[in-house]
């Protein structure tokens, strides 16, 4: 028996020994950074388990591993992982002495990002101790540090933090400020488990206020994301609120309806913790019995060879030990495999956020390079039209108004073309608003039809309108995006249409008390879409084919528009066609019946130069430019309107011009050497509030609109601008109209 024992455990010592050469191998670098986050990720889904001990054993797994291919910004971070978790754990003497290693290798490597982490970490230590001047202390420099690196999501988590302690130290207009913050952030970034507790610590704070409506409205708010996100503690805590609030206001049927709801989910909280606490000591109890068979197997030993019934004994326990020892490593293979899956699943989901990430990245990108290239467009492009203008007006000769009407309409192209790529930005960036108003249908299809009606008499097209008898002419709706619609379908319908004819329909399809659903036809018998090109008709920079392209030109970007903006209207688009035959784009839109609206009076013809009507002489205009060709044209556009102006540069000798000299207007560019115009403007404004400044920029993107506003502008005029409107605005300041802006 005793050499029995003897072979076994020789075979045992040799398998343990090759097992652990092959570990002990040198292994890839890459293949251990793979580990290094296998053991990170399980570590974060014990902890959300509440299985802090398998969720340190773990990270310090992940440690050796960072330690090992000396990853100095591997171990600062997962250093401060294992504070957090052995601060749940409560061992907070381990975690701060686990938070000091990391800030020591992270201010080391100038790991800034890391840092602040770990700061913010060292914040709700102190601040869970009630040490809250510094608790305030840490969280203050974690957002210095985030902020420094330009790491503006993670900022939420710590201005929610600096909130509670506020709100614990009832200083609640500081809390207040800090969760508005919190709560912008959370909104940019997506943040629901941040947003729904910001709401909820700003119910508390409008509960200790006595603001009884705007207490419930946002503890019920953020427990619906809570519970959209199945954020459970969130939820836990919502509920404890609500108790909290309609037991002050005296509702205590409500008040312990949400403590019941409470106490509920807290036990069922702690039972889960619990069981999950005690499933993941899997390592303790395989040791735990392997310790007891090596008990078991010595009481054998010491039983009596002589006696056969003991030997059957032995015999019987012997295999009862072998089979136990092979379903406890059948259950331990076991446990490895449900691990390695999770572990897979995590890292896949890992990949699926970064390709999330990065899809969000390259979305800003795009943002950032159309604004830089539309910008750069737009500035030379001032000069061309603004120039081409100028030849036109000044009498040129016969023989060259045919050319300058060519680089004229050149110029007016490349202007649309910029415009439908803005367009295009601004509805897949859902920032297109709606701007409802009371008009008149039928009239403004009519008018849509007479507008492009010389564009078909060169085409010898007809144009046919047809209006249900049975629709009423007047709707509430946003008109200039129905007429936007109209006019790329109509246009896009005469562009390909040759002597024939185009129909333009209206038809009600139903009706449910005001709200009729209204269906548009434009019919043409064209050149038709084959079938393999009609699936991809709405799709940006999409055209039948590069022959269509180079024969009848467009950007490709007009049906793209359409489409974006009939479902902002919340309506359908849907086309018929057949090559050769022709083509019939069909729309339905949801509009709600008025009575019929006020007509605005129109008088017919332009004012030929308004400021005529006005005293000129006192009038002084500060032009601050940077391009002398812009410079030029703009000072001659003044010239010609009966108006001076004096010519500045850059933002520095604007801000002392205002400084020394009293001004109308000023039209301040904005991308300028030295401080640019949104500097120099905010400038002005600290001592003079009052003066009319106009942005005079080639910047259009509505994500930049609200720095104008802060920056203090009145209005804006995009370059390149239409003369009549720029005249206008001046017109209005000069007469004394209120200016309004649009930048919010």
């Amino acid at each position: 028996m005793s050499q029995i024992k003897y072979h076994i455990f020789i075979l045992i010592a040799c398998f343990s020994t090759l097992l652990s050469a092959q570990q002990d191998s040198i292994e890839d670098k890459d293949m251990l950074l793979i580990r290094l986050q296998s053991y990170v990720d399980q570590a974060k889904l014990d902890s959300d388990r509440g299985n802090y001990f398998s969720s340190t054993d773990n990270l310090n797994k992940a440690l050796e591993i960072a330690e090992k291919i000396e990853d100095k910004s591997n171990q600062g971070k997962i250093l401060t992982k294992i504070a957090k978790v052995q601060y749940l754990g409560n061992k907070p003497n381990q975690a701060n002495l686990s938070i000091s290693k990391a800030l020591k290798i992270q201010r080391e490597i100038e790991d800034y990002g890391s840092q602040a982490i770990a700061y913010n970490l060292k914040g709700v230590f102190h601040s869970n101790k009630k040490e809250y001047k510094s608790a305030l202390d840490y969280f203050t420099s974690a957002k210095n540090l985030f902020e420094q690196e330009d790491l503006e999501e993670y900022i939420s988590e710590v201005t929610l933090n600096k909130a509670k302690v506020f709100i614990a130290l009832k200083q609640y207009d500081n809390a207040k400020s800090e969760l508005e913050n919190t709560i912008i952030i959370t909104k940019k970034y997506d943040q629901k488990r941040r947003l729904s507790s910001a709401l909820i610590q700003s119910s508390i704070i409008s509960n200790a206020l006595g603001k009884k409506t705007v207490a419930l409205a946002e503890a019920e708010e953020g427990l619906n994301i809570a519970k959209t996100s199945n954020i459970v503690e969130n939820i836990n805590e919502a509920y404890l609120t609500l108790s909290a609030i309609h037991e002050k206001n005296n509702d205590y049927k409500n008040s312990f309806f949400y403590i019941k709801k409470y106490n509920q989910l807290s036990d069922s909280l702690t039972n889960a913790m619990r069981n999950n606490s005690v499933s993941g000591e899997n390592g303790e109890f395989i040791n735990e019995y392997i310790a007891k068979n090596e008990q078991l197997k010595a009481q054998i030993d010491e039983v009596s060879a002589e006696s056969n019934f003991t030997r059957i004994t032995t015999v019987l326990s012997i295999a009862l030990i072998t089979i136990l020892s092979l379903l406890t490593l059948s259950l331990y293979k076991n446990n490895n495999i449900r691990l390695k899956t999770n572990n897979m699943l995590h890292k896949k989901n890992d990949e699926l956020i970064v390709a999330k990430e990065k899809a969000e990245l390259a979305s800003k990108t795009k943002a950032n390079f159309l604004s830089t290239v539309t910008h750069e467009l737009r500035t030379p492009l001032y000069a061309v039209t603004g120039l081409t203008n100028m030849l036109l007006e000044e009498e040129p000769k016969t023989h060259q108004i045919p050319h300058l009407k060519s680089l004229k309409f050149s110029g007016d192209y490349l202007l649309t073309f910029i415009n439908d790529i803005l367009q295009i930005n601004k509805i897949e960036a859902n920032k297109v608003e709606l701007d409802p108003e009371g008009f008149n249908l039928k009239n403004k299809i009519e008018n849509v039809i007479s507008a492009l009606s010389n564009s078909a008499k060169d085409n010898g097209t007809k144009l046919h309108l047809e209006y249900d008898n049975d629709l009423p002419e007047f709707y509430n709706g946003d008109q200039l995006k129905i007429s936007q619609i109209l006019i790329n379908l109509l246009g896009n319908a005469i562009k390909f249409t040759k002597n024939g004819d185009i129909w333009v329909r209206t038809h009600k399809i139903s009706q449910n008390g005001k709200l009729y659903a209204i269906r548009f036809e434009i019919e043409d018998n064209g050149i038709g879409i084959t079938k393999e090109k009609q699936e991809y008709m709405f799709e940006s920079f999409s055209q039948g084919s590069v022959q269509i392209n180079r024969k009848y030109g467009g950007t490709g970007l007009g049906l793209s528009i359409v489409k974006g903006l009939i479902q902002i209207l919340k309506g359908k688009i849907y086309l018929k066609s057949e090559l050769g035959k022709g083509t019939t784009f069909f729309f339905e839109l949801p509009l709600e019946h008025v009575e019929e609206a006020k007509k605005t009076k129109v008088v017919a013809g332009e004012i030929v130069n308004k400021m005529q009507d006005l005293d000129l002489n006192e009038i002084k205009i500060l032009v601050v430019e940077d391009n002398k060709i812009n410079q030029m044209i703009t000072k001659k556009i003044l010239n010609k309107m009966g108006l001076s102006c004096d010519v500045v540069d850059n933002g520095e000798d604007a801000v002392e011009q205002v400084k020394t000299v009293t001004y109308n207007i000023v039209l301040m560019d904005i991308h300028m050497p030295g401080i640019s115009g949104l500097e120099a403007t905010k400038i002005i404004r600290t001592f003079d509030k009052d003066l009319t400044i106009f942005a005079l920029t080639a910047v259009t993107l509505e994500d930049k609109m609200h720095e104008f506003g802060e920056a203090g502008f009145n209005d804006i005029i995009s370059k390149p601008f239409k003369q009549e409107d720029f005249e206008q605005k001046l017109y209005d300041v000069l007469s004394g109209k209120e200016v309004t802006s649009n930048f919010f």
